[in-house]
């Protein structure tokens, strides 16, 4: 099966910018689709129900919205035809446009979403996000920004500059395109291609903040969102099913811990703070020593609840005997496991992946010093889909999507 690249870049947006009739630009509705509840509540408020009426209302919705996928809110047939219509008047459950499915030969799927426009002069941002479909379960990788401020050496996201935090609806949004693409919700089907999961209750079971952005620096946003995403009511993905991934902000580590509860990855990559001082720059503001001492005090960590630490294999950087004797030293006390990336390569990259007979004696002197040393099969490398890849080269996109339209 080759990769296969559906391009739907010529379609409207989702919410554009409305004109009113002095030819005024005003700015777009915004979508209830990614609301929290105290979100939804206050939408309720400010369309006249009662009070005493509002925690009903706001359930009503977020069934729909979150466990039954409505699109319209003509399907809410047990809210009042007044109210139904009161809301479709002034607001909607828009999704983010796909711009382009990519499928890749193992089955991950990316998706380039464009994002409703947030003011008058806003064209629509764009951001990346994938799924990884495994025997027993479906993992989707979702991104916290429009790009990304930290310029990890080593990841293609880190060369494309931060345009702006998502909010909390952008980033669950996400997931309920997803769970639309994977016919994951009432009265939708499936995909025929036969790379879903076969073993797992359903297409997604896992989520992983590890695409494009840093989610500490957009703190507020993403524990909104993970409230939402956990929520049993609703999109009901457990929190020890959501992983957040960060490069080390470590003022933050607590508050995650404390006010979401997911489970934390850290992108170590290093044991010396001269080389993450390059590889992972916000090593000089918040080194190796300090951020270890942040997870150590994580409040989620446990045995049954083992922080991910991610070390991607670098040939001739990295990936040395020492160095894993050096990371088993570093993690004495912490409940970890230890996720062995092969370097994925990149357009113009500097760095190449470990030899497979290095990255095997690495993982055997972890293993052997009793943590789980799992070597991460690359997935999604022929559409750019794999760790570190992500990157909405817009501009190209568009550009192949009027090339075939003209050739039609």
């Amino acid at each position: 099966m080759t990769a296969m690249n559906l391009t739907a870049d010529l379609l409207p947006s989702s919410a554009p910018v409305r004109r009113d009739d002095d030819a005024t630009l005003t700015p777009p509705r915004v979508s209830l689709a990614g609301a929290t509840r105290a979100e939804l509540a206050e939408t309720l408020r400010a369309h006249g129900v009662p009070e005493r009426e509002v925690k009903m209302r706001v359930a009503q919705l977020w069934h729909w919205i979150y466990f039954q996928g409505a699109s319209s809110f003509d399907a809410m047939l047990n809210i009042g035809k007044g109210l139904r219509s009161a809301l479709a008047a002034h607001e909607n459950l828009a999704r983010p446009q796909v711009v382009t499915e990519q499928v890749s030969q193992d089955g991950t799927r990316k998706w380039l979403l464009r994002l409703a426009p947030v003011d008058a002069n806003d064209k629509g941002a764009e951001v990346e996000c994938v799924y990884i479909p495994e025997s027993d379960r479906g993992t989707l990788c979702i991104s916290s920004q429009v790009g990304c401020t930290l310029t990890c050496r080593f990841c293609h996201t880190g060369t494309q500059k931060l345009v702006r935090n998502l909010s909390s609806r952008e980033i669950v949004a996400q997931i309920i395109v997803a769970r639309e693409r994977l016919g994951d919700f009432a009265g939708l089907t499936p995909p025929t291609d036969g790379l879903l999961p076969q073993d797992a209750a359903r297409p997604i079971t896992n989520i992983v903040f590890m695409g494009m952005g840093e989610p500490l620096y957009n703190f507020d946003n993403v524990r909104d969102a993970v409230g939402v995403l956990s929520d049993g009511d609703g999109l009901s993905v457990s929190k020890r099913r959501i992983t957040v991934s960060t490069a080390g902000v470590v003022p933050q580590i607590e508050r995650l811990g404390l006010e979401a509860g997911p489970m934390l990855a850290i992108s170590l990559h290093a044991v010396r703070d001269d080389l993450r001082d390059v590889l992972v720059p916000l090593n000089k503001k918040y080194p190796i020593k300090d951020l270890l001492a942040a997870c150590r005090a994580y409040p989620c960590a446990s045995n049954a609840r083992r922080i991910t630490f991610e070390y991607v294999m670098l040939k001739g950087v990295n990936d040395s005997p020492a160095e894993a004797r050096e990371l088993v030293r570093l993690l004495k006390g912490i409940p970890a496991k230890i996720n062995l990336i092969p370097f994925n390569p990149w357009p113009g990259t500097q760095y190449e992946c470990s030899d497979w007979e290095k990255i095997e004696a690495f993982s055997e002197i972890v293993f052997n010093a009793g943590y789980a040393s799992p070597v991460r099969t690359p997935r999604g490398r022929d559409i750019l889909a794999a760790c570190g890849q992500l990157k909405s080269e817009t501009e190209k996109l568009r550009a192949r999507a009027r090339l075939a339209t003209e050739t039609d």
